[in-house]
């Protein structure tokens, strides 16, 4: 709206902070730096919203993790990471949050972003003698502040994830899976993350002539714009930082590769139990049917039933045999044809053989 206020630091042309924290109205800061609106979509980092009947304010913050880097007359707009910034050829405008002018308690700034904000400074101030433009130090330091975080993340991931694997080579439980389905959600996020930041500098590398010179802002100027393919400068910066992006989205997906291995193992393991479970189940269930036929065999004879067995000698020790022997031979049967199935199903072999004997005894008749 526009009564909202930027809050923003600025570092004048020195590498000097001149303001931290400074508070300017929105349309104020528009006709200064000659930017529309459409700008801050990308820039506003926190947008607070208006207080309410009980005069609590209410905060959506709204984080855009799509990172931009576009120019605009005489300046470049920066969305990377949590670096929102305004890169002239003389001063850089970095925004430290965007909050309506009707109130609310400004955001606490974190010890990256101090850090962030004297790295800025010192490579501003040129104290190594670079020969880079000053637009270019600004936005190198951007650059190497976001790949700090991206590797800093990325080694928090790797070490989790690590730990988390090896705990399930161990012993596979409830706890540790569930643990490893929320890492893998957040590693996700994270390639995602690092994916758009490096296909965003790629993009940058694939733009034409004209897009690559405008970012020369200290040569236009000073009259004199860049032409042609005469950029090298700025292709060499943004080829360095797209190799440490890649190398890190690279390590990434193995990281995902090793999880997706695992997660394929376990679900073998857990078939595999599955399997040994039924098996188990099955030969139980053979064994208690063999033995039920012959309980009903013996029931037969347990209903007095005349069959002069019962009046000669031996008769119930000939019973006793002929069952035992029953028992044993179907138990035996349904065991060969239980493994038999088994075979069919593990390998396919049994049931191709299964299939020719049949179609070569459909032939005979």
């Amino acid at each position: 709206t526009d009564n909202d206020i930027i809050r923003c630091t600025i570092f004048d042309d020195k590498g000097n902070m001149i303001h931290h924290g400074k508070e300017i109205p929105k349309q104020k800061f528009m006709r200064l730096y000659n930017l529309a609106p459409r700008d801050f979509r990308k820039i506003s980092r926190h947008q607070h919203g208006s207080a309410t009947a009980s005069s609590t304010v209410v905060s959506n913050i709204n984080v855009d993790i799509v990172p931009s880097i576009v120019t605009r007359t005489y300046g470049i707009l920066l969305n990377l990471l949590n670096i929102r910034a305004l890169i002239k050829h003389d001063k850089v405008v970095v925004f430290d949050s965007f909050r309506s002018s009707s109130g609310g308690s400004r955001l606490n700034e974190s010890h990256s972003h101090s850090q962030f904000l004297h790295d800025l400074s010192d490579r501003l101030r040129n104290t190594s003698g670079e020969t880079l433009p000053y637009e270019f130090r600004a936005l190198e330091s951007i650059l190497i502040h976001a790949m700090s975080n991206l590797s800093t993340e990325m080694k928090v991931h790797s070490t989790v994830l690590q730990n988390i694997l090896h705990g399930l080579e161990d012993s596979i439980d409830r706890e540790k899976l569930r643990y490893l389905l929320i890492r893998s959600k957040k590693i996700t996020q994270f390639h995602q993350k690092a994916k758009l930041i490096r296909d965003l500098i790629y993009n940058m590398l694939e733009q034409d002539d004209e897009e690559l010179n405008a970012l020369f802002l200290t040569d236009i100027f000073n009259g004199h714009p860049r032409t042609g393919s005469n950029h090298e400068e700025v292709e060499l910066l943004l080829e360095s930082y797209y190799q440490t992006s890649d190398e890190i989205v690279q390590t990434v997906e193995n990281l995902i590769s090793q999880i997706k291995t695992t997660e394929e193992i376990i679900n073998v393991v857990l078939d595999s139990n599955r399997n040994e479970l039924m098996l188990l189940g099955l030969k139980f269930s053979t064994g208690l049917l063999s033995m039920g036929i012959v309980m009903y065999t013996a029931a037969l004879y347990g209903m007095n039933l005349e069959n002069f067995i019962e009046e000669t000698d031996g008769g119930f020790e000939l019973v006793v045999v002929v069952s035992s022997i029953s028992l044993l031979l179907l138990y035996m049967f349904s065991v060969k044809q239980l493994s038999k199935l088994q075979k069919v199903t593990m390998t396919g072999v049994g049931r191709e053989e299964s299939i020719i004997h049949n179609h070569q005894h459909q032939k005979k008749f």
